[in-house]
């Protein structure tokens, strides 16, 4: 049973964040800071990295290396998502359920192409517990027969039938884009046959070799270093230090290349190129994808950005841009979205965008608004539990250091119409990495476009 003291410490903090936030009401004319960035240490063989702003709220995160690039089988990343939190060695998923309720906890888990997260949000006294319960989960799981047919296998063939054209897309683009590592699909496909790979010893090999502390690592947003130092050496003394087995971890290697896949329903082209991964910052990158943008930022107004105005050349498809970051990779993106038709004028627009970028100049305004966005998107990464906090663990994870929030900013600040240019230019003269799903009838090869593959 939970203890008393442990559910006390909720109400408490309760009480005592009514007089904070009173303060935080007198301070709201202040000018904000970004948070900082995310502080790396090592604590009894564990990676970890926080940063406290001393707010009533924990979130806390193992960041594993399992994503799909690494899992030796399809399915596997996916299987040992849906094992987490249920039955362990000490607890049943029920009572997991009802001590993390009385809390007023949250639990997830999740995944990325590099990385499987199991993360907790909770009130700020409750470190201790849910410490234990995360390092419970990743040393003592118990991959059971009947929890596999009668939950995971089930919830994995549902996330299957969910799989869209949007998603079909993007994974084709980073098929074509690397091969295999990251150009695995975030999901297998309805087409996979996942019951010849994936089985609950198979799920537990793979946690095996993905579950130690030299494959793992503990980020926290809202915790202190002196409060980390003091759970996780009792509570992770149990998390083997070394693999049980082999992660499948080829270097990535860009290639570039097309691919075409038929479906019916909404239709999604994807136009790739090699972005800023991890491990090196990119300014230029991060700018020239809130120049392209996609999305407007007021409701009912296009935007200033090329996609904005590419799409509203062709009402029925949208289009966006990403930069995806991976630890030794990057992928910038173009996606558009919608009927077969308007999503291939949009696609002839948005390379002609590009191509105007080269050849033409880029005005003040549009920089200042592009450098302004890509600011946001970063600081507002940073501040939440999403990217910011994943990217921190898979930095630690794979050798690295936090991004330094401070210096990015200063980079992006730095951005010339020059260098924008440039970098657009340097795009288009190399590979391009295209993905068409839906009515291949209609929709563009990349030579179409002009672009090189």
């Amino acid at each position: 049973m939970i203890s008393r003291s442990a559910l006390s410490r909720g109400s408490q903090l309760a009480l005592r964040s009514q007089g904070a936030s009173k303060l935080a009401q007198r301070g709201f004319a202040a000018v904000a800071s970004p948070k900082a960035s995310y502080e790396p240490t090592t604590i009894a063989g564990v990676k970890v990295a926080s940063r406290d702003d001393n707010g009533p709220t924990t979130r806390l995160a193992i960041v594993a290396k399992a994503g799909t690039r690494y899992q030796p089988l399809p399915g596997l990343t996916v299987g040992l998502e849906e094992f987490a939190f249920k039955n362990t060695q000490k607890r049943s998923a029920l009572r997991i359920a009802r001590e993390v309720e009385l809390l007023g906890g949250q639990l997830s888990a999740y995944h990325t192409r590099e990385a499987l997260v199991l993360q907790a949000n909770f009130l700020r006294g409750d470190l201790p517990y849910f410490t234990e319960l995360l390092a419970e989960v990743i040393a003592e799981t118990r991959y059971t027969t009947h929890e596999f047919h009668e939950e995971v296998e089930h919830i994995i063939h549902l996330k299957q039938a969910k799989v869209n054209a949007a998603a079909i897309a993007l994974d084709a683009a980073h098929s074509a884009a690397f091969h295999t590592g990251l150009g695995a699909p975030l999901y297998p496909t309805s087409n996979t046959p996942v019951a010849s790979y994936l089985n609950e010893n198979a799920v537990a090999d793979f946690a095996a070799a993905a579950y130690n502390t030299a494959n793992i690592a503990v980020v926290a947003d809202g915790a202190s270093q002196g409060g980390l130092t003091k759970w996780i050496e009792p509570f992770f003394k149990g998390v083997p230090k070394q693999p049980t087995g082999q992660l499948n971890a080829t270097a990535s290697k860009y290639f570039g290349g097309e691919q075409r896949i038929a479906k019916t329903g909404p239709s999604s082209f994807v136009i790739a190129f090699p972005g800023s991964s991890l491990g090196a910052f990119q300014a230029e990158t991060a700018v020239l994808v809130g120049l392209l943008g996609g999305e407007s930022n007021i409701k009912w107004a296009p935007g200033f950005t090329l996609l904005s105005k590419a799409s509203a050349e062709a009402p029925g498809a949208h289009a966006y841009a990403s930069n995806y970051a991976y630890s030794d990779a990057g992928l910038l993106t173009i996606q558009i979205n919608g009927q077969a038709s308007a999503v291939r004028k949009v696609a002839e627009e948005s390379v002609k965008a590009l191509k105007a970028l080269v050849s033409g100049t880029i005005a003040q305004e549009d920089l200042v608004k592009a450098i302004s966005k890509a600011k946001f998107d970063l600081l507002a990464a940073s501040e939440t539990s999403g990217s910011g906090l994943v990217h921190a663990g898979a930095e630690l994870i794979h050798g690295g250091k936090p991004l330094q929030v401070a210096e990015s900013v200063k980079a992006l600040e730095s951005v010339t119409a020059e260098k924008l240019t440039a970098a657009a230019k340097a795009l288009l003269e190399g590979k391009a990495s295209v993905a068409a799903v839906g009515d291949l009838y209609i929709l563009p090869f990349a030579e179409d476009l002009g672009l090189k593959v």
